[in-house]
């Protein structure tokens, strides 16, 4: 035996302090190392308030044009969208409307709900750069005119 006393190495090499006084350093290096993670990083970086909606669920705005967004390859098809201006900041973006035929519910200069598409800011399928859908449209729910429940209000 050359080495009688080689037990005691065992820790070297784990890449980590692990000393009585090694907490600070652990702390630390833990709090930087999280920002690596990117839900961490977009949950705590503060931008929540400078997307379009301001770090709210849903969001009204004014419908200013109607749009057919041409779907992503290997998809073909027309996917019916609605250019919209937020009324709490006066941004433009483009919302989804869903099921047939329900863009003919929605005119221009129509006030509409709309929200999150379902993936927290990401375009959603094959539609490219969507990133919202239409809810309600002059405070009558889409799904409620679709379903011929209730009919949207004489203006």
């Amino acid at each position: 035996e050359v080495f009688p006393d080689f037990h005691h190495c065992k820790t070297m090499g784990s890449h980590q302090p692990r000393g009585l006084r090694a907490a600070r350093k652990l702390r630390i290096h833990r709090r930087n190392q999280l920002w690596a993670d990117k839900d961490y990083k977009k949950a705590n970086l503060g931008n929540e308030y400078k997307k379009p909606f301001a770090a709210a669920s849903h969001a009204k705005g004014i419908v200013v044009e109607k749009l057919g967004i041409e779907a992503k390859q290997p998809n073909s098809a027309i996917r019916k969208c609605v250019r919209v201006q937020l009324i709490k900041n006066g941004k433009k973006v483009a919302a989804f409307v869903p099921r047939d035929g329900c863009l003919n519910f929605i005119d221009e200069n129509d006030e509409v709900l709309i929200a999150g598409f379902g993936r927290k800011g990401h375009a959603v399928g094959d539609i490219p750069g969507v990133r919202f859908k239409v809810v309600k449209v002059s405070s009558v729910a889409l799904i409620a005119l679709y379903k011929h429940k209730k009919e949207k209000p004489r203006s």
